[in-house]
């Protein structure tokens, strides 16, 4: 059975991360199904359980989350559309590189239909355009099932960017909105995404 999907607006960060985690011990005790969660949040700074603070040194405009999931520091916020799966990879027969392969194919295919090339870069998690990283990603597994997921940058503000060095990484930061002039809407954005992530699993 495909995960199902669910675009649920604008979302607090915290209250969205907790119901990921209750849902995917739901899955892992087999209580609950697979879906796929998309969502912008209100501006905040997130970062890895064990990542280096790679804040620069400045007063971040927006609050510092500390999350279970895996990656170092970066931005959430308007015009950034995120994509959480929550998939039970051992069931599946997945592993975790599988797992992020999929994930990266899934923002490389779905940016295709829209006329935006990208691609990988090895040994670093996330999607890129020639001209800086147009998608991150960051994911937590815990009984074998994972959540957290994908952020695709459309039109987010850049200037939150330069608080930090965006997933520990001091290279561009780039929107849909460089590369194309009509950018969809973040709902219909976010449907694709899902349904090509689906086609993939």
């Amino acid at each position: 059975m495909s995960p199902a999907f669910e675009w649920m607006g604008v979302q607090p960060y915290e209250a969205m991360w907790q119901k990921m985690r209750a849902h995917a011990a739901l899955l892992a005790e087999a209580n609950a199904d697979e879906v796929i969660w998309a969502c912008e949040h209100e501006p905040v700074y997130t970062t890895g359980k064990r990542a280096i603070d790679n804040r620069l040194d400045v007063v971040l405009p927006a609050p510092l989350i500390e999350t279970d999931r895996g990656g170092e520091t970066t931005f959430h916020g308007r015009g950034q559309v995120m994509l959480y799966p929550i998939i039970a990879l051992r069931r599946r027969g997945l592993t975790v590189r599988q797992y992020i392969e999929l994930l990266e194919e899934s923002a490389i295919q779905v940016l295709a239909g829209y006329g935006i090339t990208t691609e990988r870069r090895c040994g670093l998690p996330g999607v890129w355009t020639d001209k800086g990283k147009i998608v991150a990603m960051g994911i937590r597994i815990s009984q074998g099932v994972a959540y957290h997921g994908m952020a695709m940058n459309m039109d987010v503000d850049m200037a939150y960017f330069k608080a930090i060095n965006p997933c520990g990484l001091s290279q561009n930061t780039v929107n849909m909105q460089d590369s194309i002039n009509l950018l969809p809407s973040k709902n219909q954005l976010a449907q694709a995404w899902s349904d090509t992530l689906n086609d993939l699993l």
